[in-house]
C-alpha cells in the first residue's frame, strides 16, 4: 500500500462560521480572484472529494476551470482533472449529477460494504464503487487512495466531511477563506461540528500565510509536519 496522501482541505465560510444560508439557493461566499486561486490548488492534486450531501445540495462539477491549467496538466502526462471522489453512508446518490456526468476522469465513491449493492445499482455505470468495511474512516479512505497512486488529496467539504477529516488527524494543510458578512441562522451547515479535535488551546496550529483576496482573507494553516512552512 502506497504512502498517504497529502491532504488540503479548502473552506470558504461566513464571519459566524457558515458555509452556506438555510435556503435552497446556493450562498457565493467567495469571489472571483479566490475561486481562480482554488482552481489552481485544484489543479495541482491528483484527486478532489466532498461529501454526498455536497454532491446532492450544490451539485458541483469538480473540473479544473483553467484550459491553461489543464493543458499544463495533459503535457505532464496527467489527466485535464483531478480523480473525483465522494463518500456515502447511504446510497442516496444519482448519476445525473454533475459529479459523475461531467468530465472523463475516473470517479470513486466510498461506503459501507452494506451499501454497495445499493450504489452499484444507482451509479456503478459511472463511478467506481469501494467498500470500507462496517463504516467509512478516513484514514482507510486516504490508505486506499494512496494504494490508487494518490499523493495529493484536496477536500472541499461540506462541513461533515471537514469534521471527520479533522478529528481523524490525517488533515495536513487548511486553507480558510472568510466572507465579509454573516448569515445569522443556525439552521444552516457550518464549516465543522462537534468532535474532539488535535487542535485545541493546548495545542495550537500553525498559522503559514494570512493575506487578502478582494474582499475576502485567506488564512492557511499547517496541520502536520507534512505541511511545508
Amino acid at each position: 500500500m502506497g504512502e498517504r496522501p497529502y491532504v488540503l482541505l479548502s473552506c470558504c465560510m461566513s464571519l459566524d462560521g457558515f458555509l452556506d444560508s438555510a435556503g435552497e439557493e446556493r450562498l457565493l461566499l467567495s469571489n472571483d480572484d479566490d475561486f481562480d486561486r482554488v482552481d489552481e490548488v485544484r489543479a495541482g492534486c491528483d484527486a478532489i472529494l466532498v461529501g454526498a450531501a455536497t454532491v446532492r445540495k450544490d451539485d458541483p462539477r469538480l473540473l479544473v476551470r483553467s484550459a491553461e491549467r489543464r493543458r499544463s496538466r495533459v503535457a505532464a502526462g496527467l489527466p485535464d482533472g483531478p480523480v473525483k471522489v465522494t463518500l456515502s453512508s447511504r446510497g442516496d446518490l444519482s448519476p445525473e449529477a454533475r459529479f459523475f456526468a461531467l468530465g472523463d476522469g475516473e470517479k470513486l465513491v466510498y461506503c459501507p460494504d452494506a451499501t454497495v449493492g445499493e450504489l452499484e445499482s444507482r451509479v456503478g455505470s459511472v463511478a467506481k464503487v469501494v467498500g470500507l468495511g462496517a463504516e467509512v474512516r478516513m484514514a482507510d479512505l486516504v490508505a486506499d487512495l494512496g494504494s490508487r497512486g494518490v499523493r495529493r488529496l484536496m477536500v472541499e467539504g461540506g462541513g461533515t466531511v471537514h469534521t471527520q477529516f479533522l478529528t481523524a488527524g490525517v488533515a495536513d494543510e487548511l486553507h480558510l477563506v472568510v466572507a465579509p458578512f454573516f448569515v445569522g441562522d443556525s439552521r444552516a451547515r457550518r464549516f465543522v461540528g462537534d468532535g474532539g479535535f488535535p487542535w485545541h488551546a493546548g495545542r495550537r496550529a500553525t498559522l503559514l500565510e494570512s493575506r487578502s483576496i478582494g474582499d475576502v482573507a485567506l488564512l492557511r494553516y499547517a496541520l502536520s509536519d507534512r505541511c511545508p512552512g
